[in-house]
């Protein structure tokens, strides 16, 4: 099929990008019955170490939309308490238990098991329809404004015309180059490397850091099994991976001993996944016609685990000021731009505090020559009551709370 040939398809909303932010969108546009076409490049949603942390602030979202209590149906692991270990002990950074919320506490699940709940939630409604294995290739452009996209599907060229296109395809979005938008960097980069090792009877069950000796370990409570984050310098995988894996269980023995007998089960370079730490944000997140969010706008460092939970606030935000125009098929640039103001602020905010943290605190941690000392100050704050609730309480919510508009909970859908 040539491009002439090309079908000619119509929606008020076309979100490209069907991760946290696309879905969550296309659901709570769905429920206020706007057509919305989701458009997703793969054919499942199952890629392994997604951001799989489920934020109170997340958890909140969906017991406001009726779905927190069914989402928690799904295999998780709950994460009370996030604590850290150095060269001179451990001690805690966040209790989510002293929050005032239902959800005292980060929920592991897994994102594509998330995804794939959302997007069947959505299904229920006649106004939603979700393309898999569609690739945005083209924007369609007229008289300075975006009119949607040009896709390739399974049976050829699409040509899906829209009030407003939706760009939520992740840190390495088309839709921004497309858009020729340039990302700002607003932190150093590093590497991560993910695997899995196996728990045992009698493991603590919260999320740990460990520190020290120019290494950094990030720990994951995920029911059956530990998912470990080995922070190293940027272009260090390489290295690493030349030493071979005998000197990186030495590295990893060194940072976890009580574990040395588990790391056998690291054999083979493919149980790793090398993820390449970035943050960045667009200056502006909008054109006529266009809008990016989540990853797309900006992209989160690892640091709190909080990317996930800022594109689910993207898209209620988003949900919230563009429902009323989208309904009546009449976007202004005002509501584009008052999303990138309600949510550029939290953005700048968390990702300043991202910042700070690779900055002081783990790029130190990565010098072997330079010892890791947290200040007994810190230590003495963090048991401070109120303001020791602080980590846990910009962990769990951010700078900012969002809220779906109470008008927005009528269910749209037929034959519920």
């Amino acid at each position: 099929m040539t491009e002439q040939e090309e079908k000619v398809e119509q929606t008020t909303c076309c979100i490209v990008g069907a991760g946290p932010a696309g879905a969550m969108l296309a659901l709570l546009l769905a429920r206020q019955g706007i057509p919305v076409v989701l458009l997703e490049e793969h054919m499942d949603f199952d890629r392994d170490f997604r951001g799989d942390t489920m934020h109170p602030s997340t958890m909140q979202v969906m017991e406001e939309i009726g779905l927190a209590d069914k989402l928690l149906q799904l295999p998780h692991a709950e994460l009370h308490t996030m604590s850290v270990q150095t060269d001179e002990g451990s001690f805690q950074l966040a209790n989510f238990d002293r929050l005032k919320t239902h959800f005292p506490y980060v929920a592991m699940i897994p994102q594509a098991a998330f995804l794939q709940f959302v997007t069947e939630e959505a299904r229920q409604y006649p106004s939603f329809k979700l393309v898999m294995g569609a690739r945005a290739e083209k924007l369609i452009e007229e008289d300075g404004y975006v009119h949607g996209v040009r896709y390739r599907g399974q049976d050829g060229w699409h040509e899906l015309r829209a009030v407003l296109t939706v760009g939520a395809d992740g840190r390495f979005s088309r839709m921004r180059k497309l858009a020729g938008f340039e990302p700002v960097a607003t932190a150093q980069s590093m590497d991560v490397l993910w695997f899995r090792l196996p728990r045992k009877e009698g493991d603590e069950k919260g999320a740990m850091g460990r520190l020290g000796k120019g290494h950094i370990l990030v720990i994951l409570n995920r029911t059956d099994s530990w998912q470990i984050g080995y922070i190293i310098p940027k272009g260090g995988y390489q290295k690493l991976r030349s030493a071979g894996m005998d000197a990186l269980h030495r590295e990893l023995a060194a940072l976890l001993p009580d574990w040395a007998d588990r790391l056998d089960t690291l054999r083979e370079w493919k149980q790793i996944s090398v993820l390449s730490v970035e943050s960045s944000r667009l200056k502006r997140w909008y054109r006529p016609g266009l809008l990016l969010i989540g990853d797309a706008a900006h992209v989160m460092s690892p640091v709190g685990g909080v990317g996930i939970n800022y594109a689910i606030q993207d898209a209620v935000v988003a949900a919230n000021i563009l429902g009323p125009s989208l309904k009546a098929r009449q976007l202004r640039l005002s509501d584009l731009a008052k999303v990138q103001r309600e949510r550029e602020w939290p953005t700048r905010l968390i990702q300043g505090f991202q910042n700070f943290m690779q900055s002081h605190i783990i790029a130190g941690a990565l010098n072997p020559e330079q010892p890791l000392i947290v200040p007994a100050w810190a230590r003495l704050l963090l048991r401070v009551p109120l303001i020791g609730d602080l980590p846990a309480r910009l962990i769990a919510f951010g700078p900012r709370t969002v809220h779906v508009f109470p008008s927005r909970f009528q269910s749209q859908a037929q034959g519920r």
